[in-house]
């Protein structure tokens, strides 16, 4: 099952996967809340998908799944390329992690190996996870909760309280509860320090 809330993305990926003839995709979804709704419908053997999509996003939909079916095997496919979304997903319960610049062989060989049980990380990926443990040092945002982590996301990124709400599907008053949260955690003091924490950590390109 492929998830994504792009329609040409996900039309192109499945021409990808469908060129191998042990891949069929028998499902698709445009959200978290599809996707689950799929899922149980469906009961793919492997569900590739995307993590930052519109209402309850892609980690969450995660242990949503899991919490229906622990035996979902989820491979998640990312245009992120740091080492804190992979450590989060996986955290979730994900089985694996690539980025959508990998080659076409690599998530093939992905979805195989998530199929038979097996976990998957990309190796850039997995690198910097690796650098990142053995220097020890704690990322600053491993404190937020995954809503948090959305919202922080999203701040960083430059969007206002409003446009974060419409996208995930709060209230403004319940984003404005998560930034000051942020804030507190952090030791942030408004919006910049944010996206300059997101910069420090690798989330956000300079």
């Amino acid at each position: 099952m492929l998830v994504d809330d792009h329609a040409v993305v996900r039309m192109g990926f499945k021409m990808l996967l469908e060129s191998d003839q042990d891949i069929k995709v028998i499902a698709e979804a445009e959200s978290g809340e599809a996707a689950i709704k799929a899922y149980v419908e469906h009961h793919p053997q492997v569900v590739v998908m995307d993590i930052t999509m519109p209402g309850i996003g892609g980690m969450e939909a995660i242990e949503r799944i899991l919490a229906k079916d622990n035996h979902a095997r989820i491979l998640v496919l990312s245009a992120h390329e740091d080492s804190v979304h992979p450590k989060r997903v996986l955290n979730a319960g994900a089985m694996g992690y690539v980025t959508k610049r990998s080659a076409a062989e690599e998530l093939i060989k992905a979805i195989r190996s998530v199929a038979q049980g097996k976990k998957y990380i990309e190796a850039s990926v997995a690198q910097q996870m690796a650098i990142q443990q053995l220097s020890g040092e704690q990322n600053p945002v491993d404190v937020l909760s995954e809503r948090e982590f959305e919202v922080f996301m999203s701040l960083a990124r430059g969007k206002s309280t409003n446009d974060i709400a419409e996208t995930l599907f709060l209230s403004p008053r319940t984003v404005g509860t998560h930034l000051y949260n942020i804030k507190q955690k952090l030791n942030a003091q408004n919006s910049a320090e944010i996206a300059l924490i997101a910069m420090r950590c690798g989330l956000l390109e300079p």
